[in-house]
């Protein structure tokens, strides 16, 4: 699921916080920075879930229609399109997304299902809802682009939603447009064959989570050096002037030059370029470009650029 843009963008996030905190304690740091990204699994698993909650809820509500006093013909006939809908049912029975449910006591829609109310609201009173129950008959490609629509339209964006998940967890408001990337993807990658649905890993390899570690510490623990080869190719700027987003950024991407032999040059610098443009200033980019590109020279010239393999230069 986390791509090593991802994994850079979380590591960048806790070195900030370290920064910000009195805490000292570097390990303790990076056990935070695990949780925080097994934390952001969560989410994406209890978004996941939440499409079924929702599909539960609207057969609750029409089962309770069918038996009032009053009933109309509607309610006695009602279109169970939307509840049969066949993304929703592969979802419903994977079986490693209820086991993983289980296992992280994911249970905040069967303790909060106010929300999940609120939510099938949304839903049942918005117009991609009624052009899409304007019939009775649909097949897979309608019932795909419907889920993926209403996630997208109504569900992702709900304030309500918003509202929970900052009160329950403080990181998961940032993780979130990482995680409906994600959970988007699945959902366009879903094809009728499916039985079920393939629930990635949070980790797409044991190299992966280790390098989110060894980045996060080797950063921190370095930091010193890189400042300061910062400040050799910024001779007029001062510390304090230097966005501390972008000081992040630049060391993180010098100890990749340095302390990671297996990531292209290329590879960092476009990595940090594309993550400055979305999390610090507007010339943020222009600036960390500059700065690494005369580093990455001057470190191949002093024989300190560790990188090995063709290409990796």
């Amino acid at each position: 699921m986390l791509t090593r843009r991802h994994i850079r963008v979380k590591v960048m996030q806790s070195i900030y916080a370290f920064g910000q905190s009195a805490n000292e304690n570097l390990n303790a740091e990076e056990k935070f920075l695990q949780k925080s990204m097994q934390e952001m699994y969560d989410l994406f698993l209890l978004n996941l879930d939440l499409l079924v909650k929702i599909k539960d809820k609207a057969e609750d509500f029409l089962t309770k229609s069918q038996k009032k006093y009053l009933a109309t013909e509607e309610d006695k006939n009602p279109n169970l399109k939307f509840v049969n809908n066949r993304v929703i049912q592969q979802i419903e029975k994977t079986e490693k997304l209820s086991q993983l449910l289980e296992d992280r006591k994911l249970t905040n829609w069967s303790r909060d299902e106010e929300y999940v109310a609120i939510l099938w609201e949304a839903v049942k009173t918005s117009q991609h809802y009624n052009d899409y129950l304007a019939t009775r008959e649909s097949n897979y490609k309608e019932d795909k682009n419907f889920i993926i629509t209403i996630f997208k339209e109504v569900i992702a964006p709900n304030e309500k939603l918003y509202d929970y998940l900052e009160d329950r967890k403080l990181t998961w408001l940032d993780d979130l447009p990482i995680v409906n990337t994600g959970l988007l993807k699945l959902l366009q990658r879903a094809k009728a064959s499916y039985e079920q649905f393939e629930i990635p890993r949070l980790f797409k390899s044991q190299e992966d989570k280790d390098f989110a570690s060894e980045l996060f510490k080797k950063t921190l623990l370095n930091e010193q050096a890189f400042m300061e080869d910062v400040s050799e190719k910024t001779p007029k700027w001062d510390k304090e002037r230097i966005a501390e987003i972008d000081a992040i950024l630049l060391k993180m991407a010098i100890c990749e030059f340095l302390k990671f032999p297996s990531i292209p040059v290329k590879v960092s610098i476009n990595e940090y370029l594309e993550i400055a443009k979305e999390y610090s200033t507007p010339k943020s980019s222009i600036f960390i470009n500059g700065i690494l590109d005369k580093l990455s020279k001057e470190y191949k010239e002093n024989g300190k650029l560790n990188k090995m393999g063709r290409g990796l230069m």
